[in-house]
């Protein structure tokens, strides 16, 4: 007997339904329906397009046909407001959008409630930046993007944990709201409801249940690591690189608020112990400037530049907002203006190997363990340079893939759900490993470049 369910799974440049099908053991995989996630500037502000969003998303689930269940999972912070009769107050705000700019130096210390990477565009941020607003004003009701996506197929309003613990509002150790920021805030706290759980079911669309998964599309792709121990690191590469160690609490000493490390809330009441690093976004921003050439002959340009020759500080905030990314890199990389295209590209991915070997570092230093291995899942695996670089830089054997492992992670939420997979993440995630192809990097020559390449960073 086989099992359907469906992953909406929306990035933060596409988006793209998923189904997977559970039959005697084994689980395949069918990309039904992929569209872009292209946002709006709209009198000089950054929006996502959501209703063109939702509309892909039904899209995708026509195509999908009869399933047992849906789930959604998506980038974390952004938000939508509702008003007391449902209805969306305006499109929702890109995160890479300045209203945030300068916000967060003025906040309080929130780390030992929190555990937050202070991140310039973390919700609490743009509620405090949006406060003065009509819009806020007139709020009933804040929804995450998958919540609120969630709210548009079942009318039923809530908030899932994962993707609530990366707003700056959730206490990162009873795993609920916490009103005593709020208050000191001065943020609405009538404008929050009430917490639901991965497996939770939602609500249903045309006869079909909506469950919640790990909603935050990091915390649904940490559950399809392919790991066989528990001593293992994790980078989930995409437009961001999540970099860190899955842990049974939160690490929230001095050292950890200062090295700027996050405690996310994962499946199964796990925590995320992780640095957002930059991730392969200047380099799709590069591409989008090149005119969209083939990645394939990008970087095997890039793989016969010298090693180490030019760094950046990727973390660096010059490269988060989009536009002219290749002049932003040759000024950083003290490159010349007619730079070649194959120098920039190996610039970046030396840079993120770099980035990558730092939070895997520091995490180790901070969370008093020593992984033996670093899964490298998302699209970054398909990514071959990246991963060698990653294990050259990290001193560890790195496993990449598999590649769909957020919709994975999605998928073995419902399944479990339904009671088609075992219980346990080791039970998911050994089902991961039976089904998914996973290749091995293993580091290569000694630690002497990196070492000096991470200095000429720091100085």
């Amino acid at each position: 007997m086989s099992h359907r369910f469906a992953a909406v799974d929306l990035g933060a440049s596409g988006g793209r339904v998923v189904v997977g099908t559970f039959r005697d053991g084994g689980l395949d995989l069918d990309v039904v329906h992929r569209f872009p996630n292209e946002p709006v500037r709209v009198g000089g502000t950054l929006h996502w397009d959501i209703l063109g969003l939702y509309r892909e998303m039904l899209a995708g689930l026509r195509a999908a046909g009869p399933v047992d269940s849906i789930g959604i999972d998506s980038w974390a912070v952004d938000y939508g407001l509702l008003d007391a009769d449902g209805a969306l107050l305006g499109n929702p705000v890109h995160y890479r959008d300045s209203r945030t700019d300068g916000i967060a130096a003025g906040v309080p210390d929130l780390y030992p409630v929190n555990g937050l990477q202070k991140l310039p565009f973390n919700t609490v941020y743009q509620l405090l930046a949006a406060a003065g607003t009509r819009q806020y004003q007139a709020a009933a009701t804040l929804l995450l993007i998958p919540d609120l996506l969630a709210y548009w197929l079942t009318g039923e309003v809530g908030a899932e944990y994962t993707n609530a613990s990366t707003t700056g509002l959730l206490d990162v150790r009873t795993g609920n709201w916490s009103w005593s920021s709020m208050a000191d805030l001065g943020l609405r706290a009538d404008l929050f409801p009430a917490i639901r759980r991965p497996g939770d079911v939602i609500g249903h669309f045309a006869g079909t249940p909506v469950v919640a998964v790990g909603s935050h599309d990091t915390a649904s792709a940490v559950v399809a690591v392919p790991a066989d121990h528990h001593r293992f690191g994790y980078v989930s590469s995409g437009t961001w690189s999540l970099v860190g160690l899955e842990l049974a609490h939160p690490v929230l000493g001095d050292a950890s608020r200062a090295a700027n490390f996050t405690n996310e809330g994962g499946v199964d009441g796990t925590i995320r112990y992780l640095r957002n690093v930059m991730g392969l976004w200047p380099l799709q921003e590069c591409l989008r400037e090149w005119g969209s050439p083939d990645i394939a002959e990008v970087l095997g340009e890039a793989a016969r530049e010298p090693a180490l020759r030019h760094v950046v500080d990727l973390d660096d905030p010059v490269f988060l907002p989009p536009g002219d990314m290749t002049g932003r890199l040759r000024t950083a990389a003290g490159l010349p203006a007619g730079a070649a295209r194959p120098v920039l590209t190996r610039c970046v991915l030396d840079s993120l190997a770099l980035a990558h070997r730092r939070a895997v570092h520091q995490a180790r230093e901070l969370a008093g363990t020593s992984p033996e291995v670093l899964h490298l899942v998302g699209g970054g695996a398909r990514n071959a340079l990246l991963c060698q670089l990653t294990a050259d830089a990290t001193g560890l054997p790195v496993l990449a893939g598999p590649v769909e492992a957020t919709a994975l992670g999605n998928l073995l939420v419902q399944a479990r759900a339904a009671g088609v997979v075992a219980g346990s993440l080791d039970a998911m995630r050994a089902l991961v490993r039976q089904t998914q192809q996973i290749v091995r990097y293993e580091p290569r020559g000694d630690d002497g470049p990196w070492r000096a390449a991470a200095e000429r960073v720091r100085g």
